[in-house]
């Protein structure tokens, strides 16, 4: 990895909070002229520490949502199933994040759904396809709490 000092910490900490933030009112935050703080964020782009730009959308308020949470356990430990539920859950636009886990299951898995019954046909499909699934537990999200708004740095 890059070296990384105090001022891209900054960088990055001000960009989490705001990305659409311009170069200008950036390279003032941290202190910094413009064109150097442009080639940090560059830099930091290139060597990929910054992955990408996005809005928060508040999903509920343009469709039915609701978010599921998933423990998907296999019924083998075999690379292939785990390669084909991967390339499963990357080409599924339902699932919003997927992580291998250690513990009880193998996958925890945040799906956006329109309600209970696309759940549980989803999960019906899943577990009577190809992809090695033994058993999907899920929890409801109910109200969200704390959203993600970035890493501590």
């Amino acid at each position: 990895m890059d070296s990384i000092d105090r001022i891209d910490r900054k960088i990055l900490a001000v960009l989490q909070r705001d990305g659409r933030i311009t170069n200008a009112a950036l390279a003032e935050e941290v202190a910094l002229s413009p064109s150097a703080c442009l080639a940090r964020v560059r830099r930091l782009e290139e060597v990929g520490i910054i992955t990408g730009y996005r809005a928060d959308v508040a999903v509920e308020r343009l469709r039915p949502a609701r978010i599921i949470y998933g423990e998907v356990t296999l019924k083998r430990h075999l690379p292939e199933d785990f390669r084909a539920l991967e390339a499963m859950f990357a080409a599924d636009a339902r699932v919003l994040e997927a992580a291998e886990i250690s513990g009880k299951s193998d996958y925890l898995v945040k799906v956006l759904v329109t309600d209970m019954a696309e759940w549980r046909d989803l999960t019906a499909e899943w577990t009577a396809g190809p992809w090695q699934i033994e058993r999907v537990s899920s929890s409801v999200a109910m109200h969200r709490t704390k959203g993600f708004s970035g890493y501590p740095l």
